[in-house]
């Protein structure tokens, strides 16, 4: 088995059974990347638990023998924080995809790690309840890949995100001991919250094997509307005044010129081509007041300059506005061979200065970066058609990605808001967090896992390397 000893082959096969460990070139390769771009490495080997106990025999095993763990759902992060770059065992979760409650009485749903996050949404809507996290690859993504990476979504402004909605977790540490963290209590501050902890540790502190989260009432009502601005300013200014007004709509997404004229050419939904911003508004709740508030959010967006504001007359046309907004990434992805999505987030106040510093690095660069995002709460979205066979043009995406994180730290941002640190940002995590604060997370790693083993080579950078962290497959033997 590739670089594994055989002991621990013999160990690995007798506690999971010969068909749920797998080391043969196809899986090998399969599972040496994520949806992150230009990132790749191979593991030794991929098994696939089907239990608490069988992930506790995998860690105890790689304990043992001093081998890496990559923790893995359906591998749709952006960061690389399912690559193996260190090798390693790459253990995939995605046999543990049960709906284990639904709580109707304390609100609550307890699940294993690989439930589809859009499966849960439909059987909790389907009882009139509500889990608000959305992130754009809900579809497919694991709700345990959610809760490691802190996932949003479009919903994000007045839900908030996974680590909202999570009450307690079952986890296994690298040394195969399983903890159990919080419950379906609403109140409990007993000792240090190792839920918050774990959520968002990108699978560098534990193995999360159930979850129990928070779910809400099944909103009655909902309306969007789409407002169009031919200056960018005019936008900013619009979300801004939004939430200045005590408006706070579950959906506040933009879309500059660039990413509005691609998005076209794709959906076909009769946006124009030539305006400067379009916000996609969508607001739930009570019939009445989603109507006034609508109406508010209109008058104010008129007021900022608005060429347009228009509420969709039926759930139709609304959801057709949604697609559009959501179909930013594949829109993007049909332009070059190479599409690289980033994520960096500035206080709404600075949304216009910082889309107009990505368009500045473009130009220094002489690339193509559109920009969408989360408005309503900053999270922006630059992304760049590109192709990865032209080393000229990766060098200069990776300086013009250098640039735009460090402009979003100058302008009080951060240089991820939901897509993790993973391997591609570590080297910037100190520019937000400090050389002490860098010190007291690894700490916090030590802690929970003091030989290193588990998802190594995410969060903290081994050494000081850039973004581009490419690790093209080798040789693969027979």
């Amino acid at each position: 088995m590739g670089k594994l000893p055989d002991a621990a082959k013999r160990e690995l096969l007798a506690a999971l059974g010969a068909d749920h460990v797998r080391d043969d070139p196809e899986a090998l390769v399969a599972y040496s990347y994520d949806a992150t771009p230009l990132v790749q490495a191979m593991p030794d080997a991929v098994v696939f638990p089907g239990s608490t106990e069988e992930v506790a025999a995998v860690l105890r095993i790689a304990s043992r023998y001093g081998i890496p763990v990559i923790p893995r759902g359906s591998g749709t992060n952006l960061s690389a924080g399912t690559v193996p770059v260190a090798g390693g065992i790459v253990l995939v979760l995605t046999r543990l995809n049960r709906i284990l409650e639904i709580d109707e009485e304390n609100l609550t749903a307890t699940v294993q790690p690989g439930v589809i996050t859009q499966h849960l949404h439909q059987t909790v809507e389907a009882r009139g309840l509500f889990y608000p996290p959305d992130p754009g690859s809900m579809r497919i993504a694991t709700i345990g890949g959610n809760i490691a990476e802190c996932a949003g979504g479009l919903r994000g402004l007045k839900y908030g995100t996974t680590k909202d909605y999570v009450l307690g977790l079952e986890a296994v540490l690298m040394s195969g001991e399983v903890i159990r963290t919080g419950g379906k209590l609403v109140k409990d501050v007993a000792g240090y919250d190792l839920t918050r902890l774990l959520v968002g540790s990108e699978g560098t502190l534990a193995v999360i094997t159930e979850a129990t989260l928070r779910l809400l009432p099944k909103p009655e009502h909902r309306k969007v509307m789409s407002a169009l601005f031919d200056d960018l300013y005019g936008a900013a200014r619009a979300v801004s005044s939004i939430i200045a007004h005590r408006i706070i709509p579950c959906t506040l997404e933009f879309m500059d010129r660039a990413t509005v004229q691609v998005v076209e050419d794709y959906a076909r939904v009769g946006l124009p081509t030539d305006i400067a911003a379009f916000l996609l508004i969508e607001q739930d709740g009570p019939e009445a007041v989603v109507e006034r508030d609508l109406q508010r959010i209109a008058a104010i967006c008129e007021a900022c300059g608005a060429r347009e504001v228009r509420v969709a007359a039926t759930e139709e046309e609304g959801e057709a506005l949604r697609t559009a907004r959501r179909a930013a990434l594949s829109a993007l992805a049909r332009l070059r061979p190479t599409t690289i999505l980033e994520d960096a987030t500035v206080p709404r106040a600075q949304i216009a200065p910082m889309v107009e510093r990505i368009t500045q690095i473009a130009k220094k660069y002489d690339l193509l970066i559109c920009t969408f995002g989360h408005a309503g709460d900053g999270n922006l979205h630059p992304t760049c058609p590109t192709d990865a066979r032209d080393p000229d043009e990766i060098a200069r995406v990776e300086q013009a990605f250098e640039e735009i994180f460090a402009a979003a730290i100058e302008l009080g941002g951060t240089i991820t808001g939901e897509h993790g640190v993973g391997a591609v940002k570590a080297p910037y995590l100190e520019w937000k967090v400090g050389a002490a604060g860098l010190e007291v997370l690894k700490g916090i790693k030590r802690a929970f896992d003091p030989q290193g083993l588990l998802n190594p080579g995410k969060i903290f950078p081994p050494d000081g390397r850039k973004r581009k962290v490419i690790h093209r497959v080798p040789h693969v033997h027979a």
